[in-house]
């Protein structure tokens, strides 16, 4: 398969995953061992996950079977992720603040954009070799590190700012 092809398969897996994480918390009857890999919550923060977690599993299967061959796999990945993530938050706050209030369609096709987005991003920084140089790898690492550390911390101390609110309960984290 070539890169083009592991994107859309990536991009169909983080769709069908990231649903299903949506409602693993409440299936595992909110198991914390669950908590830092599925929504505890309606928040914006807990829906980053649903991006980034499979996402991330879906690059550890690409790194073994052609990531490996490429320089600049980690740093293309890591942005895509980051990206996919921004690109959800800002669709989201941008439609609900020009409409008052949030749709649950349109909330699943700003899932669906920042996905095919992110993937998108991904191929073109694959292909490109953009992300190759070196240095970029020390980067990416890091800031794989401090992403992950942040969606197992957040889950259970997050600050009390709107990003990490449950606009159902008015709660944050693990307490919602």
């Amino acid at each position: 398969m070539n890169v083009l092809t592991w994107q859309f398969f990536g991009a169909a897996f983080t769709l069908i995953a990231g649903t299903l994480l949506h409602f693993v918390y409440g299936w595992s009857d909110r198991s914390l061992a669950m908590a830092p890999f599925a929504a505890v919550n309606e928040s914006v923060w807990e829906h980053l996950k649903l991006l980034a977690v499979p996402m991330l599993l879906f690059a550890v299967v690409e790194y073994f079977f052609y990531g490996r061959a490429l320089p600049g796999f980690l740093p293309a990945r890591t942005a895509s992720v980051l990206f996919g993530m921004a690109e959800i938050v800002v669709l989201f706050y941008t439609y609900a603040g020009i409409v008052g209030r949030n749709f649950l369609l349109a909330d699943i096709l700003v899932f669906c954009i920042g996905v095919a987005e992110a993937y998108l991003l991904g191929a073109y920084l694959l292909l490109s070799g953009l992300l190759a140089d070196g240095s970029m790898q020390r980067a990416a690492f890091i800031a794989l590190l401090l992403l992950i550390s942040s969606l197992f911390f957040f889950t259970f101390r997050p600050p009390h700012i709107g990003l990490f609110r449950d606009p159902v309960t008015g709660r944050y984290g693990t307490a919602a």
